[in-house]
């Protein structure tokens, strides 16, 4: 906070601040102390301070080191009506101004936003990154921001920004219309989009948005596992490279489990290679040609079994004696 050295009831003849960290505004206590005209004000290098009558902003400063006469304060002089050459002391409100960068402050959705994807259709979307901020102009954020309190951290605007960032990357993710698989390869475009639509909003708060980054949109577990089988699937897709993930897959899991043992990886290993074998060999095997039956359902002969019995080769019902025809299912059986 500011140091500075004096007893109540003196008159002011210092006023300095040295920054705290996370503080964007602190107003100089100057209690019931009138400020001595001629007194010393200290501002450092990413500080501007603001002299304040009734409420009314007067002189602005920036960093440097200045005697306070009514030569270098004209706009609190003519406030206060001074004559020429004033040397009494005075009151004023004084706030120190940060206009340092404020970085990694954190933003993130707090409920997901609902967009309409080309492929999976209406989806849940969960974001979350950082940015900075600055002050850029230290008389309007002392009026549409920090009001009268003695001091001000970015802890008191952090969730109004928060809500200001959450609502324009929602509304610029659903206008880009980018598919979410693609999303992960456009965070930066996204990013400097987001931005460039952002500025104007900070700059009527008297804030410069430094930088912007998402770091990640997630979609709802659901919807990741529903990708993970198309993916899966896809491999599927060529049974070799099917046989190469599939015995990957059961060394993955053998590796796991280290219960299992050799046992376990071998058994892994050879349903995985066999499954895939089977699933090349169904494919690329060549089509039986089919039999084509006569309407009349007559065949040469029926068929014998090994101890001379005939049967009839269309239903497998046994044939009496020499019969020319099945009695169950009235075949024509010649031989």
């Amino acid at each position: 906070m500011g140091l500075f050295s004096f007893l109540k009831g003196q008159f002011i003849e210092v006023i300095e601040w040295m920054d705290s960290k996370g503080s964007m505004v602190y107003r100089f206590p100057a209690y019931d102390n009138a400020i001595k005209m001629g007194a010393k004000l200290i501002v450092r290098e990413s500080q501007a301070a603001i002299f304040v009558n009734e409420g009314k902003i007067a002189d602005i400063y920036g960093p440097g080191t200045y005697t306070l006469s009514t030569q270098n304060m004209p706009l609190l002089t003519a406030l206060k009506s001074w004559p020429y050459a004033f040397n009494s002391p005075f009151k004023a409100d004084v706030y120190f101004v940060s206009t340092a960068n404020f970085t990694n402050l954190k933003w993130g959705t707090t409920n997901p936003v609902i967009m309409r994807d080309p492929e999976f259709g209406v989806v849940r979307l969960r974001g979350f990154g950082t940015y900075s901020i600055r002050v850029g102009e230290s008389d309007v954020f002392l009026k549409e921001l920090f009001g009268t309190n003695s001091d001000f951290t970015t802890d008191q605007i952090s969730g109004h920004l928060k809500s200001i960032i959450t609502t324009s990357i929602s509304d610029l993710i659903g206008e880009s219309k980018i598919p979410v698989m693609d999303l992960s390869s456009s965070y930066e475009e996204l990013s400097a989009s987001a931005l460039e639509r952002l500025q104007p909003h900070m700059q009527s708060m008297g804030l410069i948005l430094s930088s912007l980054m998402i770091e990640n949109l997630s979609l709802p577990q659901e919807v990741e596992q529903m990708i993970d089988r198309k993916s899966s699937m896809n491999i599927a897709g060529n049974l070799d490279q099917y046989m190469k993930y599939q015995t990957a897959e059961a060394i993955r899991e053998a590796a796991n489990n280290p219960e299992s043992g050799a046992a376990g990886a071998g058994a892994g290993l050879g349903a995985g290679m066999a499954m895939g074998q089977m699933m090349s060999q169904m494919v690329n095997r060549p089509a039986e040609p089919m039999t084509n039956v006569g309407g009349d359902r007559q065949h040469d002969e029926g068929t014998r079994s090994s101890t001379g019995k005939r049967f009839c080769s269309e239903c497998g019902e046994s044939l009496e004696g020499s019969a020319k025809f099945c009695s169950s299912c009235g075949t024509k059986c010649n031989g």
